[in-house]
């Protein structure tokens, strides 16, 4: 497996995405993101990393408006995008301004073939045949797999390809910012290269800023510029991938190594005790 060699980092002086002390409350009782903060730079790669149950996609969410529908409710903070406020407006309104969600668990249309799918995600650009055929083949040059599917039922395509339909259907709309949910999840680790290695590529050639929440902490940290880890609702660790790849805790409760790299499982019932952020 070769180490990715992640673009230079770009310049965090004006991020295109800003989550300012958000928190997040689910049918009016469950607290769920408690003063979450963070910054996307344009066009950068910010991995969100945490466990199950971190607070991951409901960041996500919240940012792309899509909490709603989940009778979830921002009750202080806000969403920045471009210097704007954005999180009062529908996910259909952002997805114009440039900011489009790949959701967790891919969500294709199984009825419909790839390309229907994919050409679901260009309704912003009403009839203008020639654009859509233009993004169609962007597509298709990032995704040379999914040209030879086209004509497939999504339902009965492999876990990447439809992952790879997901994340193509969202470049249909030519988003300037991508929310990527858990792309790795039910992938084989061969695939979850492949896909990752295209998301860098959309990143370092069309200059697209991508938001990663993952559990693959060891994958996200090699491909993202900036990382940040989050822990029941709250951000508890951020810094440079490279820097985070190094720190002693995030080796040990996230990469599963210990002192000299060996794997470590004893003393599992204590390790809250010994995490230096709680």
């Amino acid at each position: 497996m070769t180490v990715a060699q992640a673009s230079p980092a770009p310049d965090t002086a004006t991020p295109i995405l800003s989550v300012n002390n958000v928190e997040v409350i689910y049918n009016h009782v469950i607290l769920v993101l408690k003063g979450v903060s963070l910054q996307v730079p344009e066009s950068g790669i910010v991995a969100l990393l945490g466990g199950n149950g971190a607070g991951k996609s409901t960041t996500l969410k919240t940012i792309s408006c899509l909490l709603r529908a989940e009778r979830g409710d921002v009750t202080k903070g806000s969403v920045l995008y471009r210097g704007e406020r954005v999180d009062d407006l529908t996910p259909n309104e952002l997805v114009r301004r440039g900011v489009i969600q790949v959701m967790e668990g891919r969500h294709c249309f199984g009825h419909l073939t790839v390309e229907e799918n994919l050409l679901t995600g260009a309704f912003i650009h009403g009839n203008n045949r020639r654009q859509i055929a233009d993004d169609l083949e962007k597509v298709y040059h990032y995704f040379p797999r999914l040209k030879q599917r086209r004509a497939s039922q999504a339902g009965y395509t492999s876990g990447g390809e439809q992952q790879m339909t997901a994340i193509g259907r969202a470049l249909m709309s030519r988003p300037r910012t991508i929310l990527l949910d858990e792309p790795s999840m039910g992938l084989a680790p061969q695939l979850v290269e492949e896909i990752f290695e295209i998301v860098q590529r959309l990143n370092a050639e069309q200059g697209v800023a991508i938001l990663l929440a993952e559990q693959n902490t060891s994958v996200a940290l090699r491909y993202a510029h900036y990382g940040y880890i989050l822990e029941n609702g709250r951000v508890v660790l951020d810094g440079d991938a490279a820097a985070l790849r190094e720190n002693e805790d995030v080796k040990e409760f996230y990469l599963g190594m210990a002192g000299e790299g060996r794997r470590s499982f004893k003393d599992v019932k204590h390790y809250r005790r010994r995490k230096r952020w709680l």
